[in-house]
């Protein structure tokens, strides 16, 4: 099933217009996730919204927005004052703006959405704006109303498409030199830089975010998998600290003694999982984790996944887990 859209109204550049749908171009869906549950009876666990002091439960209907003044004074906001101050950007994305990508602080970037043509008219339109921003090779800067909060949105070309990125307010990023101002100013020799820019240089490659593996989500599927089929969990041992580095100058020097000793197999295994990228055919997306099954392997592995399940005490509604779909390299 197609994502929902989080937005659908109109796309303007001056007086050429065209309705547009705004999609998320991220998602955690595919990561394992968990309910909370009563150890004693294994039910979930439910919320309930209640008054602070008396502690009786409120209805939907009854429940409204409030600004909390000091402790127990709140400013009543109802839904149809906050409808009357809706701004225009609820339904336009109006550009305002065209400014260098290069301008725009890393800081103030929130999250991507793809924003697409809606229905079967206005493609042209769409076109010309695409087109003209690709050409100009600048980013369109406009505005768009999201859960009921205004926000600045980058707007840039990608492939057929616009890619729109969430922008936040100055206000909302904090000064660095709150964080910096302590930091020691220290000299370095020639030799550190260039011990430190050879280790640089050996790690450096390509951006192939195909190749990345989250190791935490494949250690919680292997986790659910084991209790699933019954098998025991060993405690991980702890590891040892390393230390404190006490002379700079060796610790850069067995840096690059340790790099030379991994660098053959590091090669193999990034090449290894190159060509299994490759080689591997593309599946549909999977949504959701309801779907996630970890496939087993080796000769009678059917057979053998058969009878673990039957053999190991689990309920009814247990559900099979996988490793989340690798997401499709851009381009």
């Amino acid at each position: 099933m197609a994502p929902r859209a989080n937005w659908k109204g109109f796309l303007r550049l001056s007086l050429v217009t065209c309705p547009v749908a705004l999609y998320p171009a991220t998602s955690d869906t595919e990561k394992v996730s968990f309910n909370q549950i009563n150890r004693k009876t294994g039910h979930r666990i439910k919320y309930l919204k209640v008054d602070a002091e008396t502690g009786d439960e409120v209805t939907s209907e009854d429940i409204v927005k409030g600004y909390k003044v000091d402790t127990d004074t709140y400013i009543e906001v109802t839904k149809d004052e906050l409808d009357d101050i809706a701004l225009d950007s609820t339904h336009t994305i109006d550009i305002d703006e065209f400014v260098p990508k290069a301008d725009i602080d890393n800081r103030y970037l929130i999250r991507p959405y793809y924003l697409v043509p809606d229905g079967k008219v206005g493609h042209d339109a769409y076109a010309v704006i695409r087109e003209t921003i690709r050409s100009m090779d600048k980013v369109a800067i406009g505005r768009v109303v999201l859960t009921n909060r205004e926000h600045i949105i980058a707007l840039e070309p990608l492939e057929s498409g616009l890619m729109g990125t969430l922008l936040r307010y100055p206000y909302e990023v904090r000064s660095e030199q709150e964080y910096f101002d302590d930091i020691q100013d220290v000299k370095l020799t020639k030799d550190m830089l260039d011990l430190a820019k050879h280790i640089v240089e050996k790690k450096s490659g390509a951006f192939e975010p195909e190749l990345f593996e989250d190791h935490y989500e494949t250690a919680l599927i292997d986790l659910i998998n084991k209790k699933r089929s019954g098998m025991p969990i060993a405690a991980k041992a702890t590891p040892k600290s390393g230390g404190n580095v006490i002379n700079l100058m060796d610790a850069l020097k067995k840096s690059i003694a340790n790099e030379k000793d991994a660098a053959p197999a590091a090669k193999v295994a990034k090449e290894t999982a190159k060509e299994a990228s490759k080689a591997k055919k593309p599946k549909k997306r999977v949504e959701g984790q309801r779907e996630m099954l970890l496939p087993i392997s080796g000769k009678g592995g059917k057979d053998a996944a058969a009878k673990t399940a039957k053999e190991a005490p689990r309920k009814a509604t247990d559900k099979p887990v996988r490793a989340p779909a690798r997401a499709k390299k851009a381009g």
